[in-house]
């Protein structure tokens, strides 16, 4: 076999099949439609929607805000309905890494994997941060003042040694996660009602004092501010994908999965649109360059006692999104773990829980570090090319495994193949190619780093590597 021949062998659609249903190993089928549509929008609706939004509308594109994100969500809509063809014919762990395997072969799913692996942990400890600030936020409220040093990552300029709070939270989900799915959905789903009522009760009171004017000009920055926006609210959007890693512990996914992407990307598009058209209503966009929009929109209009809801809303979300990115990149983990391109420490499953217990402990740890020691400021705007990487790759899977798969039984077939497919290549492209020049060049080091770790790793410990050596 030559090396490109190695390079782009493999996994047959049956075979990861047959590993989702093998009683050896197996994850727990315990998820419902209800339990993926909650952690759909656990994992899109955080930060995106409490302070994405005010900084896009102040720099980029005004009231037009609203135009961004349906831009933004019409990238995803057409990506979620090849997601959701993939996770109902082929309902695996490992979300586009596994559908890359079958589709175009072990490298290319390799680079998707550590595409994700970035995705998923930079996410998680961004967001880790963020709930933390928001945490330390709370407890001034009440006077409480944590000491300096255990406030923020690293610092020596500023006296910062470790962000404890953030360290602490992502510790106390991993042992949620370690607990069993079906506890850890129940826990999302409760968090997830909280932060969707504290939405609704900030556009209830906020629609009262939206002023027309404030909506004149509708498009400041032009289009291209309207297409920057859309790069940079893309953030608010990341999540609906984390659904399909939990394809392997869905009691019915063919018919679950589907339901579960693309119900939760369709509710949260409605709440981001509804949010922005009132938050730019009640505040002029200028205004809006702030840490908390949505609370300051509230306060603007002297609406103080509603501010103390958004900031625990913002807390309850930013939870529910760093639940489902660790819970994600667990069960990423899993999957490459079980194929032999990670070590197979991450693919052991704890026989009670039939969780990978030790996979998500090893998670907590690296997203402890990151987050609690190293800044992610500029790290964390990778998370979105990251991701459209991922869609786009997936899109393209699609027409890919029709032509090569044709007989392969789909419960969900993404309609007019190939023109969805295409579109949401071109919508994900446009999104990349608007991001800064940094940011692509970081992504592209970051592959360049993963395609050595797959030659001194990977390559050699794979499992169909093995199997064809064997076979010789």
């Amino acid at each position: 076999m030559s090396l490109s021949q190695q390079l782009l062998r493999k996994k047959k659609a049956e075979t990861l099949l047959e590993q989702s249903v093998s009683k050896e190993g197996a994850l727990k089928k315990s998820l419902s439609a209800f339990d993926l549509t909650m952690l759909g929008i656990g994992a899109i609706v955080g930060t995106g929607i409490f302070v994405l939004t005010g900084v896009a509308a102040a720099e980029h594109a005004g009231p037009a805000l609203v135009l961004s994100f349906v831009l933004s969500a019409l990238a995803c809509v057409f990506a979620a309905l090849c997601y959701a063809e993939f996770a109902s014919t082929v309902p695996v762990s490992g979300s586009a890494y596994t559908y890359s395997y079958t589709a175009f072969g072990e490298l290319v799913a390799w680079m998707i994997g550590w595409d994700l692996i970035l995705e998923y942990g930079v996410a998680a400890a961004a967001v880790a941060s963020g709930w933390s600030g928001y945490a330390q936020g709370l407890l001034t409220g009440f006077g409480i003042h944590l000491p300096t040093s255990i406030t923020s990552a690293f610092d020596a300029s500023k006296g910062t040694v470790i962000d404890l709070p953030a360290v602490v939270i992502i510790f106390v989900i991993a042992k949620l996660l370690m607990k069993g799915t079906r506890e850890s959905a129940r826990f999302n789903s409760l968090m997830v009602i909280i932060k969707v009522v504290v939405i609704l009760l900030f556009l209830a009171i906020g629609i009262g004092y939206v002023k027309l004017e404030n909506w004149s000009p509708f498009m400041p920055f032009g289009f291209s501010g309207v297409a920057t926006g859309a790069a940079t609210v893309f953030f608010a959007f990341i999540g609906f994908d984390a659904v399909s890693t939990a394809a392997e512990e869905v009691r019915n996914p063919q018919r679950d999965m589907p339901i579960g992407i693309i119900a939760s990307l369709l509710i949260c598009t409605v709440l981001y649109i509804a949010v922005s058209l009132t938050l730019t209503g009640i505040v002029p966009y200028e205004m809006l360059n702030v840490k908390n929009p949505v609370a300051f929109a509230l306060s603007y209009v002297q609406q103080d006692w509603v501010a103390g809801f958004i900031s625990l809303g913002a807390i309850v979300g930013i939870t529910t999104v760093l639940l489902v990115m660790m819970y994600g990149q667990a069960r990423l983990f899993f999957a490459m773990s079980r194929d032999g391109l990670l070590p197979e420490v991450f693919s052991q499953v704890h026989e009670q829980t039939q969780v990978p217990r030790k996979s998500t402990l090893i998670v907590g740890i690296l997203v402890a570090i990151f987050s609690g020691l190293l800044p992610l400021n500029k790290l964390a705007e990778l998370t979105n090319i990251g991701t459209l990487f991922a869609f786009i790759l997936v899109s393209i899977g699609v027409v890919v495994l029709r032509n090569t798969n044709p007989d392969l039984r789909r419960s969900f077939r993404v309609p007019l193949v190939p023109v969805v497919p295409i579109l949401a290549v071109i919508f994900c492209g446009y999104l990349v190619y608007s991001l800064p020049l940094i940011t692509k060049l970081g992504f592209i080091g970051w592959l360049v780093v993963g395609f050595f770790v797959y030659f001194l790793y990977g390559r050699r410990h794979s499992h169909l590597h093995k199997e064809a050596t064997k076979n010789r």
